[in-house]
Order: structure tokens, then sequence, then C-alpha cells
């Protein structure tokens, strides 16, 4: 039962692995090519994702909820749409670093409209990539380019926040008392940034670089109050058991 529930939780990955398996039945080379491409993104993801999850844990902690809604959120209007292209296009690293990034900042108030734009303009806007655009196709091009993909970026920011409401995004985990038994964390994902400790330190420690529970008895106060620590994780790796 536990494996058929691991296959149900994470299908994409049980989907790659078959795939894996029938390369390596069947064009054994393109398998083994495809596995060092795939490390290749695993370490680069490894370099990466531990300073962005740094980076967002410092922004949790540290940036008052008021001030991403008054930069970001739904009435920031000109100004919001303006931070929201900054950010993206000042970004560095690749674009799958902006996505805890940008759940960090919806959580915390900002509109769907100006994700998308710091989605959007992290992924092909980024000024050295600009940079780069101008020396090899020239300025003239890089300048009609851009100036088109910042206008598809508005349209298509609008369309998204007309069709996806923040209630339909995944941010609060599901929970009934009677079917928990504990807190479960899982040190694979978990940085040590101390976060919980901080927040929660009767029920959390950090041990070798690692977060801890404290073993006690859970009730619905308790619960209420663990749920802001888990949330607030930059790696998601605080849930109930």
């Amino acid at each position: 039962m536990k494996l058929v529930e691991i296959i149900k939780k994470n299908k994409l990955l049980t989907g790659v692995f078959l795939a894996y398996i029938f390369l390596f039945v069947a064009m054994p080379d393109k398998a083994n090519l495809s596995v060092k491409n795939s490390m290749y993104y695993i370490i680069e993801m490894l370099e990466i994702m531990p300073v962005i999850f740094i980076l967002t844990s410092i922004i949790e902690a540290w940036v008052p909820k008021q001030v991403i809604i008054n930069g970001f959120g739904e009435n920031s209007g000109i100004k919001g749409i303006i931070f929201s292209f900054l950010l993206g296009s000042f970004s560095a690293g690749p674009i799958y670093a902006a996505f805890p990034v940008c759940k960090m900042l919806l959580k915390k108030g900002a509109s769907i409209t100006n994700i998308v734009i710091i989605l959007s303009a992290w992924a092909v806007i980024k000024v050295p990539m600009l940079a780069n655009e101008a020396k090899f196709l020239g300025l003239q091009f890089m300048e009609i380019r851009w100036i088109l993909t910042v206008i598809s970026i508005l349209f298509m920011s609008y369309l998204v926040a007309l069709f996806v409401k923040k209630e339909s995004i995944p941010m609060d985990k599901d929970m009934n008392l009677t079917e928990i038994t504990g807190v479960h964390i899982k040190e694979e994902y978990c940085v040590g940034c101390g976060l919980c400790e901080k927040l929660m330190p009767e029920a959390f420690e950090i041990v070798h670089n690692k977060a801890r529970w404290k073993e006690s008895k859970l009730d619905q106060e308790k619960i209420e109050k663990l749920k802001p620590a888990m949330e607030r994780c930059p790696v998601q790796a605080i849930d109930f058991r």
C-alpha cells in the first residue's frame, strides 16, 4: 500500500523512471546520453537551489508582508508592474530558481499578474542576456524584440490573472486532526536555515544543520500553531504524518 501511495504522489517521477527503463531496454545509447544530460542539470540545481532557498527564507523572515503587498500586490498598479519587471530582469540563475521565490511572494500577498511578469522577465529579458543579444544580433533587433516581448508579457499576465485564481494554487495542506500522528521533516530537503526553530523553538531545534521536531503530543491548538512554521519553510520540508 505504501508503494502505491508513493507512486500516486509522485506520478511524474514514476513516469520518468519508467521512460528510462524503456530507453535502457530499447535504446541504451540514447539512455546513456539522457542520463548524462540529466546529471548535468541535477548538479546545476544542487549548486543553485540552496542559495535560492536561503534567499527565500531571509525574505520570508525579514521582509514584512505589507511591504510585499505594497510592492507586488493587487493594488500596486504601475509601481508593481515596474518592480516585477526589474526583479525578473536583474535576477540571476535559470528559470526554475524563480519558482520558490514566486511562491513565497504569492504567499505574502503578491498578485498573479506580477508573478507572471516576474517569471516571464526572468526567463526572456534578463539584462545580461540583452547585452549578449545586442552584441550578436544588433541593437535594433534587441530593442524591437524587447518591446514586443514586454507587450506580450503584459498581455499574458492579464490573461493568466483572469483565468487563474490564487485559490487554485496549492499553498496550504489539508489537515485532518484525527489522521495526524506527528510531524515529519524531510531531511533530504532541509537546508538548516533555522526558520522553524525561530518561529517555534518549543517544537523545533537544529541538530547538525538539520531541523528536528521535539516529540510531543499534538492537539488542535498546537497543530494550528505549527501551520505557519510549516508553510514558511522555504523548501517545504515539514509536513504532518
